[in-house]
């Protein structure tokens, strides 16, 4: 029987980020069908006939193809119990992204070997920098047409700034594309572009080992050797300290739609990457092999199953074990509550967990008792650091076209807000009042109407309104009240906190100028 800290230790919980295209869901897909909890990797371009992505389950990811929200999808694989958390791609759902990486106890950046570093995955690099969270990296689709590998960690250097260390390198590339040669095993595994997935793997003692002679062609190989000689020469040294505190990149390359040097990456990764970490609270450092079981909410998702139109609660747990029907303290409402089903996922798919520990990602039936970054913790009352949270850029004026579904509408338009799809705010001082939608990105207009129509039976109207800045406004009572007299576009959000909107920076600096004893916040977090 194992023991708490042997069970938490055992933990891989990690986010998978990347710029849409880069093969994201297809590298999810082949990491669960090396973990068992698939019998085949699917299609993930979203066409007629052909077979979903696991993770992309929301109607509308299938019709469009792309991930809009984040998933969650965890197995077991040679003695590890692994959790993915499966991001949206698209820059319009960085909000939603953003909160899962603080669930996340490291990272897997993937990069198209061709595109290099693109404007997303620089975003979310940011994030993991900030958090100090180990990265590892998966150069992805190098059986195609790509750039050079030493240019694409170059480019990682200047955009990213972070170092890499190569685990393996690649012999050849696009149709002349041999295998990988792996630097810490000293082995090379074998591409047959007939079968990819038959993968030849043999042990060598080096790359100047005379079989490879025999494997691969005199050009490419003569090539190989003179990259690994200048990356033995003036490579990044390997250092473990470096790659945990995220300054330094273990890279890995392979194709994963091939389904080639995923499982090399797999299990380096699961030897490399750290088991769950703690987290800061307003109390102290929680440390997660503990007998104190605590947890935080980073994540709310509506009608997972549309049969039952419940509403889950994504939980990461912090520390110690949770036992099914346990009794937690709930923080910010200050009360008692009991966990009577958790569940966990494979997407949409879920079963009733009995137990669960530090670095698990479990689901709560939520009645509308939770909101995004709520502490759970076994005793005591204490909360963990705040999510993170984006200013909106888009926002437009909403309304329900049927007057007879307004109940509905209000319903859904309460659940969307707390998954965090997008900010409610109410006109203030203005008559008649109006709910204004804001947004970071365009198409979370798009998935609103959808899912309202679709899981609350309500069209709405949307009015955009030429407004790209919201700034949560605090400071002076007098000159606070003077400002909620004359300032247009004013708002309160759904904790009654005052809110201006406007149309553009100069007009906000203007404001700033008039009323300089008022702070503008860009979010809610106005202490």
């Amino acid at each position: 029987m194992s023991t708490l800290h042997e069970e938490i230790t055992s933990r891989k919980t990690f986010a998978i980020i990347s710029h849409p295209d880069a093969g994201k869901t297809t590298l999810t897909e082949k990491l669960l069908y090396f973990g068992g909890a698939i019998r085949e990797a699917g299609s993930v371009k979203g066409k007629k006939n052909t077979k979903q992505a696991t993770s992309d389950w929301m109607e509308i990811e299938r019709q469009r193809g792309i991930s809009v929200t984040s998933s969650v999808l965890e197995f077991d694989y040679n003695g590890h119990h692994i959790n993915i958390l499966d991001t949206p791609g698209h820059e319009d759902f960085s909000e939603d992204t953003y909160r899962t990486l603080t669930a996340a106890d490291s990272a897997t950046m993937l990069i198209d070997a061709a595109k290099g570093v693109e404007a997303q995955t620089e975003k979310l690099f940011k994030v993991c920098s900030m958090r100090g969270i180990p990265i590892f990296t998966f150069i992805n689709k190098m059986d195609r047409e790509v750039r050079e590998p030493f240019e694409v960690m170059e480019e990682m250097e200047n955009v990213l700034g972070i170092r890499s260390y190569p685990m393996n390198w690649p012999i050849g590339m696009g149709q002349n594309f041999f295998g990988i040669y792996d630097r810490h095993a000293r082995k090379v595994e074998l591409f047959n572009p007939d079968n990819p997935s038959d993968v030849e793997v043999r042990q060598i003692s080096g790359p100047e080992d005379p079989l490879l002679d025999e494997l691969v062609e005199p050009s490419f190989l003569s090539q190989f050797r003179e990259e690994m000689e200048l990356l033995d020469v003036a490579g990044d040294p390997y250092d473990e300290d470096k790659i945990f505190r995220g300054e330094l990149t273990p890279v890995f390359f392979g194709s994963a739609v091939s389904n080639f040097g995923v499982q090399n990456f797999l299990e380096h990764f699961l030897y490399f990457a750290p088991s769950p970490v703690g987290r800061e609270s307003d109390q102290g450092f929680v440390e997660p092999v503990q007998d104190l079981f605590s947890g935080f909410i980073f994540k709310i998702q509506a009608n997972m199953n549309p049969k039952h139109r419940d509403r889950i609660a994504f939980m990461r747990i912090t520390s110690g074990k949770y036992t099914q029907g346990m009794t937690v303290n709930h923080s910010r409402l200050n009360k008692t509550m009991r966990l009577a089903q958790p569940t966990q996922f494979l997407a949409q798919d879920r079963s009733i967990v009995e137990e669960a520990y530090a670095g698990d990602i479990i689901g709560l039936f939520d009645p509308g008792t939770f909101r995004i970054g709520d502490t759970l913790a076994g005793k005591g009352n204490f909360q963990f650091a705040e999510m993170p949270h984006f200013s909106p850029e888009q926002f437009a004026a909403v309304s329900v076209k049927d007057a007879m579904k307004h109940k509905s509408f209000e319903k859904g338009i309460q659940q969307l807000t707390e998954e965090g799809l997008m900010q409610l705010f109410q006109t203030y001082n203005r008559y008649p009042e109006q709910q204004i939608i804001g947004v970071v990105g365009g198409l979370q207009f798009e998935v609103l109407e959808h899912r309202l129509k679709n899981e609350y039976n309500s069209d709405i109207h949307l009015e955009h309104l030429p407004l790209t800045i919201a700034r949560w406004v605090t400071g002076d009572e007098k000159e606070l009240d003077t400002f909620r007299k004359k300032q247009r576009n004013l708002a309160i959000d759904r904790d009654n906190k005052l809110v201006a909107l406007f149309e553009n920076e100069f007009q906000m600096n203007m404001a700033k100028d008039k009323y300089p004893n008022l702070v503008f916040h860009e979010n809610s977090f106005t202490g």
